[in-house]
């Protein structure tokens, strides 16, 4: 079996990248950086992917890496662009700006005095032709910094004299 080697340490020194290690907090990228620190300590490939606990390609696979790049392309991690959102930036801020702006009553859709993700959901299937889960709204909402608070009822109309007038005697009955 042939032995892995560090071919260009890019100036990295076993006891430099055990101190790297202890300032990274994200587990699997620190275990990358303890797999080459080993194999730079003279450990065996086999020997380091026990002690790491993955297979002894993986570690080949970082000393690769750390070999072509160095700490910096050891460390970096490309990550899938993920699914393609239903609705484009332009709807998903118009569906904010009608929740934060207008009633469902106002528009004709429900009785309702407030939005909620079964009313949204028929007016996005209705202008949009998009059939969305309610739940896929609630979050679609959630990330565009909106949250879901119960309505409370407040006097419009209240008068302020009166209700002075009133807090003064709310206090004379808790004294007595």
């Amino acid at each position: 079996m042939k032995r892995l080697n560090i071919t260009d340490n890019h100036g990295w020194t076993p006891r430099k990248l055990r101190k790297q290690e202890r300032k990274i907090k994200n587990a699997h990228l620190r275990q990358r950086v303890m797999a080459v620190r080993l194999v730079m300590e003279g450990y065996l490939g086999k020997d380091v992917a026990s002690m790491v606990n993955v297979c002894r390609q993986t570690v080949s696979h970082y000393v690769s890496l750390f070999n072509e790049g160095g700490l910096e392309l050891l460390l970096h991690r490309d990550f899938a662009p993920g699914r393609e959102p239903f609705l484009t930036e332009e709807q998903q801020e118009e569906i904010k700006h009608l929740v934060l702006t207008t009633t469902p009553a106002e528009l004709g859709w429900d009785i309702a005095s407030a939005w909620n993700t079964k009313i949204l959901q028929s007016y996005v299937h209705h202008h949009y032709g998009i059939s969305m889960s309610r739940e896929t709204l609630r979050k679609l909402l959630h990330r565009k910094g909106l949250s879901w608070t119960r309505p409370t009822y407040t006097l419009a109309k209240g008068d302020p004299d009166r209700q002075k007038h009133f807090k003064k005697q709310m206090d004379l009955i808790k004294k007595t």
